[in-house]
C-alpha cells in the first residue's frame, strides 16, 4: 500500500495543545465495524459499551521525565532524550544538535547532578552514553528532567502527572500511552462494578512509535523495537474473556501491539518478557483483540494503519473526515475512538 493513502487533512487549531482538566470529559466517537456507523459521546459513555465479562486491557507503563538540558564542557547547550535503557547507567538517546557530540565527550545536567559520557554512535544518529550521578537516578531525573511532550505540543505542562494515565506504574516510557489519559480512578471502578475484568499489560513506549515513515511502499517501513511483559495472572484474565466468548479491548495501540504479538492462532496469551517490532497494517489479521480504544493519530503515521487494519482504511478515514468537521481535538491530549 502506498503511504498517500493514509494521509488527511487536520486544520492546526485542532491538535490539542493542554489535556482536559477533567480526564473523562473528553468527546468519544463510537466506531460500530458492523454497521458502520459513527456516533458522538462523551469519554464517560464507554461504560455502556462494555459488557460483563469483557477484558478490558491496559498499559501500566509510566513515562520518565525523559527530556534533558545540559551543557557541553566548551559551554555550547545540548538536549537529550532517553529513549531506551541498555543496561545499568547505559542509554540509548537522542541528542540535538548532535553533530559535534562524539564519542569520549561530556555532558552535564542540573549544574552537576547527573553527567553523561557519549560512548558511541548508535543507529540514526542516536548515542550511547553512560551516566554519573550520586544517588538514584529516578530521583534526579525527578528534579531535572521534563516531560517528553511530542513537537506538536507547543505549551508548556505545569503538571507532570497530567501526562501519566492514572494507573502508571512502571517507569520507562518516553512517551505515554495516550488513550488511557482518559480513564479516572471512579470511572474505572464503575466499570469495574458492571463485571468487567481490568488487565494490565507493560509496554515501554519508545519515540520509534512515532517515527514517521519514509517510504512510499508502507510494507518496507522498519519499525523499532519496544520492551513489554505479561504476567501471568494478566494473561490468565486475557484468556479467560477468549474461553468464554466475551471481548479482549486494547486500550490503546500500545496494549494491542502487545496482544497481537503475543498471542497464538486461537487469541490466547501466556506470561512472558521480550521486545516487540510488530507493525500492524491493512491485511493484518487479528488474532486476540476485538475492540481497541485509541486516540485520533497523525497523518501518515503507523498507528493511523493500524487502526485502518482493524476497522478498514476507508471508514477510518470517514471518521477521520467526520472529526474535523465536528471539530474534535486530536493526538496525544485530544479526543478518543472506540472501534467495535
Amino acid at each position: 500500500m502506498k503511504l498517500e493513502e493514509f494521509n488527511y487533512e487536520l486544520p492546526e487549531e485542532l491538535i490539542a495543545q493542554h489535556p482536559y482538566d477533567k480526564r473523562d470529559e473528553a468527546r468519544l466517537m463510537v466506531l460500530n465495524r458492523e454497521k458502520k456507523t459513527l456516533e458522538n459521546k462523551v469519554f464517560r459513555d464507554i461504560i455502556n459499551y462494555l459488557n460483563p465479562g469483557d477484558c478490558l486491557v491496559i498499559n501500566d507503563t509510566k513515562v520518565i521525565p525523559a527530556r534533558l538540558y545540559g551543557k557541553k564542557e566548551t559551554g555550547a547547550n545540548v538536549e537529550f532524550l532517553l529513549l531506551n535503557q541498555i543496561e545499568g547507567d547505559i542509554w540509548e538517546v537522542m541528542v540535538r544538535p548532535g553533530r559535534k557530540l562524539l564519542p569520549g565527550a561530556k555532558v552535564s545536567f542540573g549544574d552537576g547532578l547527573l553527567e553523561a559520557e557519549i560512548l558511541e554512535i548508535v543507529d540514526g544518529g542516536n548515542r550511547k552514553v553512560r551516566f554519573k550521578y550520586n544517588g538514584i537516578f529516578n530521583e534526579i531525573l525527578d528534579k531535572i528532567g521534563l516531560m517528553p511532550l511530542p513537537p506538536y505540543i507547543k505549551e508548556t505542562l505545569k503538571e507532570k502527572d497530567k501526562y501519566q494515565t492514572v494507573y502508571a506504574r512502571d517507569l520507562g516510557s518516553s512517551a505515554a500511552p495516550t488513550a488511557g489519559l482518559h480513564f479516572t480512578e471512579e470511572l474505572l471502578e464503575q466499570i469495574r462494578k458492571k463485571g468487567i475484568e481490568i488487565a494490565k499489560v507493560t509496554l515501554h513506549v519508545g519515540i520509534g512509535t512515532f517515527r514517521p515513515v519514509k517510504v512510499e511502499n508502507i510494507e518496507e517501513h522498519k519499525m523499532h523495537s519496544e520492551h513489554f511483559y505479561i504476567k501471568e495472572d494478566e494473561a490468565e484474565k486475557i484468556n479467560n474473556a477468549k474461553k468464554n466468548g466475551k471481548r479482549v479491548i486494547a486500550v490503546g495501540t500500545t496494549s494491542c501491539r502487545v496482544l497481537e504479538s503475543v498471542a497464538n492462532e486461537n487469541g490466547y496469551v501466556e506470561e512472558i518478557e521480550k521486545d516487540t517490532s510488530i507493525f500492524i497494517y491493512p491485511g493484518y489479521k487479528f488474532k486476540c483483540i476485538d475492540a481497541l480504544v485509541t486516540n485520533f493519530h497523525l497523518p501518515e503515521s503507523t498507528l493511523l494503519m493500524l487502526v485502518s487494519a482493524l476497522a478498514g482504511r476507508e471508514y477510518i478515514l470517514k471518521a477521520y473526515n467526520k472529526a474535523v468537521e465536528d471539530k474534535y481535538k486530536f493526538f496525544s491530549f485530544g479526543d478518543a475512538m472506540i472501534i467495535l
